[in-house]
């Protein structure tokens, strides 16, 4: 119930915010409420990805994407995300989450997550996503940039981000 109140949230405060390309970076604040709480009285860890959703969620309706993959019928899929928690978040404190598009390969686009108390990183994840087609199948990665427009220059997926991506899709075979 939780996500749903601030999904709701979410989409009214989004028509008063300004418009952001979808190169830019989303910034939504967030506060932790009693839900947000596991038996140690910190953020759930899975209620960070829960968070990472409706960020993402910011930065594709600000951007007009939302609209554009809507209109063709494709839908975005999360298959992996990497997260580190650095420090914890207590009840009540107020925190922010930027999310940004780092790059694409020929298959993934890949985003950076971060989340900040008072300017402070306390968990910071990539995420690898695709997009789908209702009727089936996936979308290739150039059909994408071709209704958004090639990513900028200075984008670029780091080493690491493209190593992880190849180690996590082995080892999953391996097991």
């Amino acid at each position: 119930m939780n996500l749903y109140f601030r999904l709701l949230l979410l989409m009214v405060r989004v028509r008063f915010r300004s418009r952001l390309s979808l190169w830019g970076t989303s910034h939504v604040r967030f506060r932790v409420n009693p839900g947000d709480l596991d038996v140690q009285r910190h953020m759930n860890n899975g209620r960070y990805l829960t968070l990472m959703d409706l960020g993402r969620m910011d930065l594709m309706i600000r951007s007009g994407f939302w609209q554009r993959i809507t209109d063709q019928g494709w839908y975005p899929v999360v298959a992996g995300q990497s997260i580190t928690y650095r420090r914890s978040l207590q009840l009540w404190e107020s925190f922010d989450l930027a999310s940004r598009v780092i790059g694409n390969d020929e298959r993934w686009i890949y985003l950076e997550q971060v989340f900040r108390r008072d300017g402070t990183v306390v968990a910071d994840a990539i995420v690898r996503a695709r997009f789908l087609r209702r009727t089936g199948g996936s979308v290739p990665m150039e059909e994408v940039l071709d209704l958004v427009g090639p990513l900028p220059d200075h984008l670029e997926v780091p080493r690491w981000v493209t190593e992880w991506n190849e180690g996590s899709s082995r080892h999953g075979r391996e097991l």
